[in-house]
């Protein structure tokens, strides 16, 4: 267990925990000591391999090691970063010297069907007939969507990589020992503000395993991060964490490995009687502590309603609180909803009254429905109730709430402005008009100046900032939905820069009990929105580049690849996309994911080369039609990408890049011209409120700890730094 917990400390801060094994000792005639530098720097040598480098604190540290202890954590730690790259799998191609070779698109369906028809009987006659109907269905071809070739003759078609100043380096960095650092990263994703991904989320319950006797987050603001939590506790004897009824609802759905977001419905199981008598208890307490909370009830009446089955609360009579929450659930109780309340004295056209009423009971709620309430004010006064209770409510909303509202109030038009775009939980995204009246001047300044006050009040101000002026633009972390497990991986609506000569996409899936047909298309669009052309398996070449083959099938894995000429480009957007032809999705197949590497013209190298790799992203969403960013060129000709993290819903089978190229330039569209909060916004308060703030050069360290704000640790950093990168981004959320 202490490797699985190695590796999730690996992943989430790129620092490996300071080994446990014995140091050497040549005074002592340990004949291994002196051995343990040697091992360390075959150790970096392989690292480099794969586009990762020891620091020089991590490198000396293993150096004072035995070999033994150095070679047990270098097999480790490669194994890790190679899957964090998608270097684990081996990447084939069908064309076997791609991007060389690849055919006209017609030309080489022409030669799949010649080969069919020199190929056994059966296969002849049934080209044959498919001919005279007037189609040929690709997939009965033989020759066509499987390897024609093995991984090692592939490889052996390739000169090897020329290095490359350009190529990636990703410096892992020395840690604590392992007891500390897995604890570090438990109290951070438990005490996390912003709701956690799935993968994180997953994470989350392997620490709360090996945590629950342990320290604990003072808060636990995200309800989801609770009930990852409260299972642990269960499991361990611990007293639960528990405020709500839904929190109760919550531990239930993870108890029966269901989704703690309440979002999918959850196949209950009968707990066992120890955990049955934990949930009612809960339950009970929590009512009977304010009976207010039953109201909670009617959000999720059938979740209850077939909990309550499993639960049996009447069996229990002496938790009787626990038992109005079913009463409530089916309809023989009456619990009037806060939301109830506020419908009614808006009906009564109270909404000054409605607004003070959530400013008490609910000021979260009271920001979230900030814009609807300022439009139905009728008048100056109204405006002013409005407002007003917003100010009272502010120090106890949470600070990502509070900057989402700042962020909407970023791009709020009104009537005939930019179209509106809605992004759920899960990356779904639809666009829609902008119907809403404007907001008055005067009342968009003074709530952005409230919340800006509110935002800067709540921030961890340090004496000294340390910014790399890369990282300004990347969107602040107000949900783990909308970023994916990966490397290099920013989240949606970020900018980063993208240099080089060719750019390629690759995607990698392997199917888990039927046949999966994923493919790989990258849509070029000009500066309407409009499609120019296209990479597919229908469009093996363009002038921008080439396509590496339709895979078809993956049992054992399946790779495609996109080769894109930047400066061939004729249009100002490229949109890489993954879409599910046939077979499993993306949160069914056993493993799926997307990337692009970046490299210079002359570089040659396999297809997959780990060290270009400069991001790499699993795919583990719902819909059949994956968007994972775009990249779009500027005035000056230079190249940004632009994350999205979307999962359209897409067509059951069949999916095409031709089949929704409105759909995708609306969407881009929309996303390309909404403007994110960003770090920028941040470091710009830290500094109103009386940081020092520096942009880093790159080169020159300053001396004495500072905080540091950027994509990548530096090394050199002095000892008591902090450092902010986008592995914890969401660390500067204030609470």
């Amino acid at each position: 267990m202490n490797s699985a917990l190695e590796r999730l400390v690996v992943r989430h801060t790129l620092r490996l925990p300071a080994p446990a094994g014995p140091a050497g000792d040549a005074a002592a005639g340990d004949r291994t000591a002196g051995d343990g530098a040697a091992a360390a720097r075959q150790f970096d040598v392989a690292l480099m391999s794969v586009g990762f480098k020891l620091s020089a604190r991590l490198l000396a540290e293993l150096s004072g090691r035995t070999e033994e202890t150095v070679v047990a954590t270098a097999a480790r730690t490669l194994d890790t970063v190679r899957e964090l790259v998608g270097d684990h799998v081996r990447h084939n191609v069908y064309f076997a010297d791609f991007p060389a070779g690849v055919p006209d698109t017609a030309d080489f369906w022409t030669e799949c069907v010649a080969q069919a028809l020199s190929a056994d009987d059966t296969t002849r006659a049934r080209t044959l007939a498919q001919l005279r109907a007037g189609h040929v269905n690709l997939l009965t071809l033989p020759a066509y969507g499987c390897y024609r070739h093995t991984y090692e003759e592939m490889a052996a078609a390739h000169d090897e990589l020329i290095a490359s100043a350009g190529d990636r380096v990703t410096v892992l960095h020395v840690g604590a020992p392992l007891d500390e650092e897995a604890t570090a990263l438990y109290l951070a994703l438990a005490g996390s503000v912003t709701p956690l991904g799935p993968e994180h989320l997953a994470d989350l319950a392997v620490l709360a395993e090996h945590r629950a006797d342990g320290p604990q987050p003072e808060r636990i603001p995200v309800r989801e991060n609770r009930a990852v939590v409260n299972m642990a506790r269960l499991r361990a004897g611990r007293d639960l964490l528990l405020d709500t009824v839904t929190d109760v609802l919550r531990l239930a759905c993870a108890l029966s490995d269901g989704d703690v977001t309440l979002r999918e419905r959850t196949r209950f199981r009968a707990p066992s009687r120890p955990h049955r008598r934990a949930l009612l208890a809960g339950l009970d307490a929590v009512v009977a502590a304010n009976p207010a909370k039953l109201a909670d009830v009617t959000a999720h009446r059938e979740a209850w309603k077939r909990l309550g089955e499993r639960l049996h609360p009447h069996e229990y009579p002496q938790w009787p609180h626990a038992a109005q929450v079913f009463a409530v659930a089916r309809g023989e109780r009456k619990a009037p909803t806060l939301a109830g309340r506020v419908e009614e004295l808006l009906a009564r056209d109270e909404v000054a009254g409605a607004a003070g009423l959530l400013a008490d009971a609910a000021p979260g709620m009271l920001f979230r429905s900030l814009d609807r309430l300022l439009r139905t004010a009728a008048d100056d006064k109204e405006l002013g109730g409005v407002l007003a209770a917003a100010e009272r409510a502010a120090p106890r909303v949470s600070g990502r709430v509070v900057l989402s509202v700042r962020e909407h109030l970023r791009n709020r038009t009104g009537r005939g402005g930019p179209s509106r775009v809605f992004v759920n939980r899960t990356g779904g995204a639809w666009v829609t008009g902008d119907t809403r009246d404007p907001l008055p001047p005067a009342v968009t300044d003074r709530l952005a100046a409230l919340l800006d006050a509110e935002t800067q009040r709540r921030l961890d101000v340090p004496e000294r900032l340390l910014v790399d002026p890369a990282v300004l633009d990347v969107a602040l972390p107000l949900s783990g939905r909308a970023s994916t497990a990966g490397l290099g991986v920013l989240p949606r609506g970020s900018l980063s820069p993208v240099e080089g000569d060719l750019l390629r996409f690759f995607t990698y899936w392997k199917q888990t009990e039927r046949s999966t047909d994923h493919d790989l298309s990258a849509l070029v669009l000009d500066d309407d929105y409009e499609a120019v052309t296209w990479l597919s398996y229908t469009s093996l070449a363009t002038v921008e580049g080439v396509h590496s083959g339709d895979m078809t099938d993956a049992p054992d894995g399946a790779s495609e690849f996109i080769d894109l000429r930047l400066g061939a480009v004729r249009g100002a957007f490229v949109v890489p996309q993954v879409h599910v032809f046939s077979g499993e999705p993306f949160d069914r197949v056993q493993e799926s994911f997307f990337g692009f590497m970046l490299r210079d013209a002359d570089q040659r190298g396999r297809p997959f080369e780990p060290r270009t790799v400069r991001m790499k992203s699993d795919l583990r969403g719902p819909g059949r039609i994956a968007l994972p960013l775009a990249f779009r060129r500027d005035e000056e000709g230079r190249w940004q990408a632009r994350w999205l993290h979307l999962y359209l819903k897409g067509q059951p089978a069949e999916n095409r890049v031709e089949g929704h190229l409105v759909t995708f330039g609306v969407l881009v569209r929309a996303l390309v011209e909404r403007t994110p909060l960003t770090v920028r916004h941040l470091t710009e308060l830290m500094a109103g409120a009386g940081a020092r703030t520096t942009l880093w050069d790159g080169r020159t360290m300053p001396e004495g700890p500072v905080t540091f704000i950027g994509l990548e640790r530096p090394d050199g950093l002095a000892p008591g730094s902090r450092v902010i990168t986008p592995e914890n981004l969401r660390d500067l959320i204030p609470a």
